[in-house]
């Protein structure tokens, strides 16, 4: 079944790839405690800590696989990194299903990493069929798309934990293998063969991806900029519930509303602000009313003395969700078309980097600061206030770019390049092909020649 790259069915696939990642990653969250005092005996306490090495590695796998995901994706294909993505998160599941031990678990979960990182594929693709001027509205959906998985994933795996403790991880692995058919019937490949570029495994790491980009200043920094504004954004899922035990005595089922709630507000945020944000006032405008909402949110939390008033601050916060689609959208613009995919492997490895960093830095500040006699005061917020920090950092980090690389007049680089590496900003050119030149690879110009072969018209009977 042939479709056009911009279907509507191509796009809901990407959606559902991403919501069915995050979906599986919080589907478990419900029963993990319980599967792992079963197949270890322990009580919660050491349950929690053999949960804290598998988020870990599930981060770690993301961290050091998302480049290289995103680099064959340049050269392959987005298709088939995709697709085989989606045969991972169902391995996963299965083996997390039928898990005997904990070893088994810990397989899956690196499974899980490695293919949740074709996330940075997803993100690539949706680049390949978006105009420009649209990328930070599509960025956005799937913004949303995570929003809605935070969302549903806890939610279903607590229903479906009643009737088993592995009923959650079976109907995951239904759900992935579903969308893998899915997209084997109707997902096009959206980067063509004439303008993909080798694979080079120097470059296909998470240093190596950001290397790549030294011709890119300007990329490197907005990078910089948006891995401090994620490693803020990890004290909620971090310290959340602890915070909110210690200073107000919530229960699970009124932790759980609050997230929803934020979940919920945060998807709207970037599923339908982002984009008419955008195009009215701008991406730079867009980021610094992402960042003002993130620093109020942060920094009222940190504070807060009611209920109340804390759910008036995540109202506030769920408008942080402008900021990281803008940043994405303005980096999509400043590389080539064929190194889209490495672009959101670097993305995608700083956020796994955030996600290692983040929860060590927020619960240690909580602990510090609510129960250690070094501490010079009791402050359960300061996990918050240390966010409102690195907000403020990243806010400064992005406008002395911004300014400095005149990026509001920056060109788009051209549309479609047909170099094998990355060229100097706005300098997209074929190399020559003499003696002096070292050849493109001669797989691609066989599949250029045959393409052209394809189109050229035929002559009549």
């Amino acid at each position: 079944m042939a479709l056009r790259r911009e279907s509507p069915f191509t796009l809901s696939f990407i959606l559902i790839t991403v919501l069915l990642d995050m979906v599986g990653l919080g589907i478990i969250l419900p029963v993990l405690p319980s599967l792992l005092e079963s197949l270890t005996g322990a009580e919660v306490a050491g349950a929690a800590k053999i949960g804290g090495y598998l988020v870990f590695i599930y981060a770690l796998m993301q961290f050091l696989f998302s480049p290289v995901l995103g680099n064959l994706s340049d050269r392959f294909g987005r298709r088939p990194v995709l697709l085989l993505s989606l045969i991972g998160l169902t391995t996963d599941y299965a083996i997390m299903s039928i898990a005997p031990s904990i070893a088994y678990l810990f397989i899956g979960r690196m499974i899980a990493g490695i293919s949740g990182a074709a996330v940075s594929t997803a993100t690539a693709y949706m680049a390949d069929i978006t105009p420009r001027e649209k990328r930070a509205q599509r960025f956005g959906l799937i913004g949303a798309a995570f929003g809605l998985g935070f969302i549903i994933g806890p939610i279903v795996g607590g229903v479906l934990g009643e009737i088993s403790v592995r009923a959650p991880f079976m109907v995951a692995a239904g759900l992935a293998f579903a969308n893998f058919l899915f997209g084997l019937i109707i997902l096009p490949e959206s980067l063509p063969k004439t303008r993909r570029r080798r694979f080079d495994i120097k470059r296909a790491n998470p240093f190596g991806a950001l290397l790549a980009f030294k011709s890119y200043p300007a990329v490197l920094w907005l990078i910089a900029a948006l891995f401090l504004f994620v490693l803020a954004g990890q004290s909620y899922p971090s310290v959340w519930n602890f915070f909110t035990i210690e200073k107000f005595g919530w229960t699970s089922s009124q932790i759980g509303i609050s997230l929803a709630a934020f979940g919920i507000l945060f998807a709207l945020t970037q599923g339908f602000l982002v984009g008419p944000v955008v195009k009215r006032f701008g991406e730079a405008m867009a980021i610094l009313a992402g960042m003002i909402a993130a620093c109020i949110a942060f920094l009222g939390v940190s504070l807060i003395h009611t209920p109340i008033g804390l759910y008036g601050y995540l109202i506030v916060g769920a408008f942080s969700g402008l900021a990281a689609p803008a940043i994405s959208g303005l980096m999509s613009r400043l590389v080539p078309d064929n190194s889209q995919g490495e672009l959101q492997g670097a993305v995608n490895a700083g956020n796994s980097l955030s996600a290692i960093l983040g929860p060590i830095i927020a619960t240690q500040l909580f602990a510090f600061f609510t129960t250690s006699d070094g501490a010079p005061i009791y402050f359960p917020g300061a996990p918050f206030m240390a966010a409102a920090f690195m907000v403020l950092a990243s806010g400064i980090l992005f406008y002395v770019t911004f300014f400095r690389f005149d990026l509001m007049h920056a060109k788009p680089v051209a549309h479609d390049p047909h170099a094998p590496d990355i060229a100097k900003p706005g300098e997209i050119a074929i190399p020559p092909h003499n003696g002096s030149e070292r050849p493109e690879d001669p797989a691609d110009e066989e599949d250029e020649a045959l393409e052209l072969k394809k189109s050229a018209p035929k002559p009549p009977l």
